[in-house]
């Protein structure tokens, strides 16, 4: 998470941008943007299939040692017993591999970009509409979304600025943001990113001589 340093230089650079628009934005900071069990889920899912592939593709040779160890007077028998060792052996292959991914550090290295993706980004959207869709007069609310443990981070803006404002203006504010939390720096891309946001507001979106401050400056931690 960010400094206490960190978050006095985020919300001085904020109300700095808020005054050269009549952009209104947020930052909010989460640790993870989701738990990723279903993930968990799917991986000892697939472990469990897996399984039985690998089962399938012994040689018959093996088989005819396993019946050694199983024992059993007839074909029927030991077939029986084949049968009860295989489903034994994906029931353990699901719950060794569940429970690895119970390890929240070896779930993160098993979830897939695009999963992480799209979850960053629902949950960016869940946010901004719970702390800034229509909480402003001019429809003028940005959310700044930080997910630490994907190390993503997602832009989300109102009606207004969407209609004037093309989604490549962000691109180098959002690059800098996500370069400088890859280096361990969240605090001084949070910052940068703010100062970029904040000059294509002021292009496109000039503060007006009645304009007030509407949303909270600080960043937000969840």
């Amino acid at each position: 998470m960010l400094t206490t340093a960190d978050n006095r230089t985020h919300n001085a650079e904020d109300t700095a941008a808020e005054l050269r628009s009549a952009g209104e934005i947020v930052t909010i900071v989460a640790d993870r943007s989701d738990a990723y069990h279903d993930v968990a889920l799917h991986w000892a899912i697939l472990a469990m299939l897996l399984t039985v592939a690998i089962a399938g593709l012994l040689p018959s040779s093996s088989y005819d040692q396993i019946a050694l160890v199983v024992g059993g007077w007839g074909e029927a028998d030991q077939r029986g017993r084949m049968m009860a060792l295989l489903l034994g052996a994906m029931i353990l292959a699901f719950l060794i591999v569940r429970g690895l991914l119970a390890l929240r550090f070896l779930r993160n290295r098993l979830i897939p970009h695009r999963t992480a993706g799209r979850r960053v980004r629902r949950r960016a959207i869940e946010l901004f509409r719970a702390v800034g869709q229509g909480r402003t007069t001019g429809r003028t609310a940005v959310l700044l979304y930080l997910s630490l443990a994907e190390r993503r981070a997602e832009l989300v803006v109102d009606e207004s600025i969407h209609a004037r404002v093309e989604h490549s203006a962000w691109t180098a504010a959002m690059g800098t943001l996500i370069e400088a939390v890859r280096h361990g720096r969240a605090g001084d891309g949070m910052v940068a990113a703010i100062g970029a946001i904040g000059d294509v507001l002021a292009i496109h979106c000039p503060r007006s001589d009645d304009d007030r401050n509407e949303l909270p400056d600080r960043v937000i931690t969840l």
